[in-house]
């Protein structure tokens, strides 16, 4: 939208404000603009334009950016604009600060309001804060991460309640909203703890405490490390000889299929080498930005990077009535409606999956290589639950083996990077922070960009790459911890699967609940039938239905859930995420008061 300001009779400035606040309220809606923000932008705006008018060669005229929906242009003449801003701001009395006069334009009952909101914070700019929620990164207002959302929060407040001594109809809260195994109760790895203890307090390896094998490993990483310490930077793609046991441990789990340790890059959890190759694909603008596949339902981390790198998110949907799988057939519609809007060059899959639990099949991995191969995307396979496969055949192949094993015409071509992390599995270790990516066939001059970009964070956390080299370097038969490691890592294992299917069996008991089987990683996704008058109300509150359920839950019995909102769903479906790992008998309590509640709240709203 364009408008001319010029010369001659009549308040053009005045006119010009009409125009513009018509303008935005056509474009974004006027409960959406009518808060302090957007007040106190038009004002700072307004008041900026003449230093910047000054600034543009008197021939240009000027193009403004008062609402990043409707320009103003301005004409090349600046004493046209002056005289006329100068009448208008003596009318509003503007420099003054009396912008009550100048909401004329907003709803009567909001405007009380939203001025004693502008004296206090002060709409001059000059005065103000350099860094306002107006004058911020725009994407990063876009980011949202459901996992430690709204509901999070009032869970942690509620125990400070309960702290306190505040009544509540439950003794504690019970959070089932993340992945943390050792939040909830799971008991670290012996051999792992052992080697840390001894990288960090060196003077430990005289000590007959600890077993040989393990004191040998934290030897040879501390031999790795600047000045013989854990606490000294190391090289930015990572310590080399745990970089050389990534490469050997892939190639062991892959069958023999060589890997090679100049393309192991360790990172700060999965989640930072995900973010930092995102960041090499972004680029373009308009119908030209890159466009990011990701399934629905999503892992947060996917759709809040992608907002705030300015990517384009472009959804595909898994078949929730076939155990969440992925259908070639939804790959292809999804890909070209984004065509349409913008460039689609990633295709991310997470497998096992997560918020899901499903495990993908081999026939649907080779199938997702060809399409990446067809349509000519970059492939990125988060692989972090590669040890959490429970139901009966099923089976977890890396995306790496496949693709070798489809030979030359894939193996040469695609490009594929894959990351892991030391934060589930078995392990569990989240604060340390540890991961590795590989990647496959990527360009040389970019691979010399990726390693300048982790170049400009110095290194991973070294303990995080500590413990990666652990989990890829276990004991083996014959050495001392052997035993006790394979007795802790079956446990573990067991306990899940065996939680996998109980809370698969209990839910399904519930009427207005169906869970789909939990094959893998560490969560279920159901789906849930709410009543019409509950929906009624969560849209009267301004909630997602399923974030009204999840809210009262928390409120009513302590169990923290995340609402299915939060990862993406079918239009019309409502769904929470819980995860399995709750020791079984808290696990026990927390379905059954689940199910009580469910059953509670359909009467309730029915």
């Amino acid at each position: 939208m364009l408008i001319t300001v010029s010369g001659g009779g009549g308040p053009a400035i005045s006119e010009l404000l009409e125009n513009v606040w018509n303008c935005m309220v056509m474009v974004l809606g006027q409960d959406e603009l009518a808060n302090i923000s957007n007040v106190e932008r038009l004002n700072q705006e307004l008041l900026l334009l003449p230093d910047r008018h000054e600034r543009v060669n008197d021939n240009q005229g000027f193009m403004g950016d008062l609402t990043q929906c409707a320009d103003c242009l301005l004409p090349s003449h600046s004493g046209l604009f002056h005289e006329a801003l100068d009448s208008f701001t003596k009318i509003q009395d503007i420099n003054k600060c009396d912008s009550k006069k100048n909401l004329s334009l907003f709803p009567a009952a909001q405007r009380e309001h939203l001025h004693q909101k502008m004296s206090e914070n002060g709409a001059l700019p000059r005065g103000g804060k350099v860094l306002t929620v107006d004058t911020m990164n725009a994407n990063v207002k876009k980011v949202d991460y459901a996992v430690r959302g709204p509901i999070v929060q009032r869970a942690v407040q509620i125990e400070k309640e309960l702290k306190e001594g505040v009544k509540k109809p439950f003794e504690e809260v019970i959070k089932a909203n993340i992945g943390d195994a050792h939040a909830m109760g799971q008991r670290p790895i012996t051999f792992f703890r052992q080697v840390m203890a001894l990288c960090t307090y060196p003077q430990l390896l005289d000590d007959n405490k600890f077993p040989e094998d393990a004191k040998n490993r934290a030897r040879r990483i501390l031999q790795s490390c600047g000045g013989n310490s854990i606490g000294a930077y190391t090289t930015s793609q990572g310590i080399e000889c745990v970089r050389h046991d990534v490469a050997n441990y892939i190639q062991r789990r892959d069958g023999g299929i060589p890997s090679d340790p100049d393309n192991i890059y360790l990172t700060t959890g999965a989640s930072d080498g995900i973010v930092t190759i995102l960041k090499l694909l972004t680029a373009g603008e308009g119908r030209t930005r890159t466009g990011v596949m990701i399934s629905i339902p999503q892992y947060p981390l996917y759709s809040a990077s992608i907002a705030e790198l300015g990517a384009v998110q472009v959804n595909y949907y898994l078949n929730e009535e076939k155990c969440w799988s992925l259908d070639i057939s939804e790959l292809q519609r999804s890909l070209q409606a984004a065509r349409e809007h913008c460039n689609p060059r990633v295709l991310c899959i997470i497998n096992p999956g997560n918020p899901t639990g499903q495990v993908q099949s081999r026939q649907c991995i080779e199938d997702v290589i060809q399409f990446a191969a067809k349509e000519n995307l970059f492939l990125m396979a988060d692989e972090v639950y590669q040890d959490n496969v429970y139901a009966e055949g099923c089976e977890f192949h890396s995306f790496k083996k496949v693709l070798f094993e489809m030979g030359p015409e894939y193996s040469s071509k695609v490009e594929l990077v894959s990351f892991h992390s030391t934060s589930k599995c078995y392990m569990g270790e989240c604060g340390f922070r540890g991961g590795y990516m590989e990647v496959i066939n990527m360009d040389p001059e970019v691979k010399a960009q990726l390693t300048k970009l982790v170049s400009v964070r110095l290194c991973p956390p070294a303990p995080g790459q500590a413990l990666m080299d652990l989990v890829v370097n276990s004991p083996k038969p014959g050495e001392p911890s052997y035993q006790t490691f394979m007795m802790e890592r079956t446990a573990i294992l067991s306990a899940l699967a065996e939680k996998a299917k109980l809370t698969e069996e209990i839910l399904n008991t519930v009427p207005g609940i169906r869970c789909n089987p939990v094959q893998g990683a560490m969560y279920s996704f159901p789906c849930i039938t709410l009543p019409e008058r509950a929906i009624n109300e969560a849209k009267a509150k301004g909630q997602a239905p399923d974030m009204f359920y999840c809210m009262k839950l928390l409120e009513e019995t302590g169990i923290c859930l995340v609402p299915g909102s939060g990862f993406g769903q079918r239009e019309g479906t409502y769904h929470f995420r819980m995860t399995i790992l709750p020791p079984t008998d808290k696990l026990k309590i927390l379905l059954n008061k689940l199910k009580e509640f469910h059953q509670k709240f359909t009467q309730q709203y029915s």
